[in-house]
């Protein structure tokens, strides 16, 4: 059996962002019903050195789009750090599941030994594109798309490992 690039990516970061989507939704629900600020939530955080909820989310869809774009070898999109709202949050998701949705599956089956640089200057790094996506990208994307989870199970919001999972 052949490894497939586009199968270990794109379809991964969309079940996963779909899965925040839902949470989202389920950290505003929680927040109206015990009468909770909402700022209380996006700003929460698990330790104070780590992001906080909105934080997480953003780099958690920054991480997917960023390694589905150079999986595809197309430029990656510049978001705004600007969400200061469950739906804004939920609305930087859901572009970012259609920004993946648009890319050719074809350009991301082809990554496997495609060269991908991260980062510039002193801080550039050079990878393989399986390597890179393997080792690097989804580790990072798993990492804040779980912390910003488990920050919304700490403060009590009723999610379960279902939510996290979501469907496929």
């Amino acid at each position: 059996m052949t490894f497939s690039m586009y199968s270990a990516s794109a379809p991964v970061f969309t079940q996963i962002l779909n899965s925040l989507a839902a949470i989202i939704d389920k950290a505003a629900a929680h927040a109206e019903l015990k009468k909770i600020e909402p700022a209380a939530l996006l700003q929460a955080r698990l330790f104070p050195d780590m992001f906080p909820f909105a934080r997480q989310i953003q780099v958690a869809a920054d991480f997917a789009k960023g390694a589905a774009a150079r999986l595809a070898g197309v430029d990656v999109p510049s978001y705004a750090d600007t969400e200061t709202t469950f739906a804004e949050l939920k609305a930087r998701v859901t572009k970012t599941v259609d920004f993946i949705a648009s890319l050719p599956q074809d350009g991301i089956e082809a990554s496997a030994q495609r060269d991908i640089t991260t980062g510039s200057g002193d801080k550039a790094k050079q990878w393989k594109g399986q390597v890179y996506l393997m080792h690097y990208a989804l580790p990072h994307f798993y990492f804040h798309a779980t912390t910003a989870y488990d920050i919304l199970r700490h403060n009590g919001v009723e999610v379960g490992k279902k939510d996290f999972i979501g469907s496929f």
